[in-house]
């Protein structure tokens, strides 16, 4: 009798092949982004507060002063915030398995398969805000102070639990590693996050999907905990105001509404993540769950926490021009976004009947008329402009609260420079023809 072959290890099989390009440079530019990142987060903390005011630290004595605070480890650690941190990562997930929710399939992966989803963020949210308000009425405002007064240990806790989640994804990516079921992996590794250095697939992400039971850990981050933080922040922040001015200022309107509006607009349609790429190419690791749990959250709320402290007062034409902005680039994102994803799902629905296209070798077929006429990107400009609003709505007396709008233009710019290499490498030569007839990236005539 023949002795059965050895199944085929699949952290290098063909459905999981070794990673031949390696993003950010590979281990130096992960060591790299994740010390800046966590740095900004410090600096733009202990530079930006109500005690010393928010200046950029351009002097010795600044620095030394942030150093000296940063590495109070004692000051900022706090168990009660890391309590409740994980509570409300668990609060979501259970309303995740416990709420109805439509049931959407992902892409199909390399194996074959395509993974089920639970439609049901906007409900969280809609759950999460009652409670919110029970609370309220319970308490009062002493609940949402206590957020804003101890920010930045709800952040350091938020670091804290991100990592450990990025070390308990890349440790659970090794369960099974070398065992096939009818010739496909149990575990699908992302194609980038499988290079053996260890350092850097913590950081890219080795696991596509890692999944405990029905939750799909990547999807479940990517828009729940983060972005309701970031609502729960905003409105902790204008309450704050409102506690010791009497008022939420129109400032603070325009720059929290149109956040809360956009992380409803990104729930409402979750749907969509599915086909992105943080989703179908991106692995999780320590990259998504810091930015996903951290960074969005406690970065992102930077206007709202500036202005709870600092009283900006904004002519009517000026408040007025804000407005206007933000809705107009609002309208650029979502009605270039809902265009694209509604001639993805049907191409042939009559009301596109109008809209032009090229077919490539691949089958797939390409806008080249209407917003995505325009420019080829045309959705990331509405989206930048969007930010930029809610920076102006700062004011001019300094430059640290638009951090917002330059660091999301390189994120932006970033994401542009990978969706163009893929789409080269998947469309070859028709990318070229879309390319002629689309000449812009990201503003027409311009860019």
């Amino acid at each position: 009798m023949a002795t059965p072959s050895k199944p085929p290890s699949t952290s290098s099989g063909p459905l999981n092949p070794k990673t031949t390009h390696r993003e950010f440079f590979g281990f130096p530019g992960a060591v790299a982004v994740m010390t800046t990142t966590v740095a900004v987060l410090y600096t733009w903390y202990f530079s930006c507060n109500e005690r010393d005011g928010c200046q950029l630290p351009l002097t010795f004595d600044r620095w030394k002063h942030i150093i000296a605070s940063a590495t109070d480890f004692h000051a900022y650690f706090n168990t009660q915030a890391l309590k409740y941190v994980a509570m409300w990562w668990a609060w979501l997930a259970v309303l995740y398995f416990i709420l109805p929710a439509r049931t959407v399939q992902g892409v199909v992966l390399r194996n074959g398969q395509r993974l089920k989803y639970p439609i049901s963020g906007l409900t969280s949210l809609l759950v999460t805000a009652l409670t919110a308000t029970a609370v309220y009425a319970q308490n009062g405002l002493g609940p949402f102070l206590w957020i804003a007064e101890h920010f930045f240990e709800l952040a350091f806790a938020s670091l804290v639990f991100s990592t450990l989640l990025a070390v308990f994804v890349y440790l659970f990516s090794f369960r099974h590693s070398s065992v096939e079921r009818e010739n496909k992996p149990v575990v699908m590794l992302a194609l980038a996050g499988n290079s053996s250095n260890p350092v850097y697939d913590f950081f890219i992400g080795r696991e596509l999907n890692p999944r405990l039971g029905s939750l799909d850990i990547k999807y479940f981050c990517e828009l729940r905990p983060g972005i309701m933080g970031w609502v729960l922040l905003n409105v902790s922040f204008a309450l704050k105001q409102y506690a010791q001015q009497g008022c939420v200022s129109a400032a603070m309107w325009l720059a929290i509404v149109p956040q809360i509006a956009y992380c409803i607009d990104t729930l409402l349609f979750e749907d969509k993540v599915l086909t992105t790429m943080d989703i179908t190419t991106d692995g999780f690791g320590w990259m998504l769950a810091f930015g996903d749990l951290t960074w969005v959250p406690f970065m992102y709320s930077l206007q709202a926490r500036y202005l709870s402290f600092t009283p900006v007062h904004l002519s009517t034409e000026y408040t007025v021009f804000i407005a206007l902005l933000s809705l107009c680039s609002f309208l650029v994102f979502r009605l270039s976004n809902s265009q694209k994803n509604a001639f993805r799902t049907n191409p042939n629905d009559p009301n596109l009947k109008h809209l032009k296209f090229i077919t490539t070798k691949s089958g797939s077929r390409l806008l080249v008329s209407g917003w995505w006429g325009m420019a080829r990107h045309v959705n990331y400009t509405g989206d930048w402009m969007y930010g930029l609003a809610q920076c102006l709505a700062t004011g001019f007396d300094t430059p640290m609260t638009y951090f917002f709008s330059a660091y999301f233009l390189v994120l932006l710019v970033h994401r542009n420079y990978r969706d163009e290499c893929k789409c080269r490498e998947k469309y070859g030569s028709d990318w070229v023809t879309y390319c002629k007839m689309v000449p812009y990236m990201f503003i027409p005539y311009l860019i």
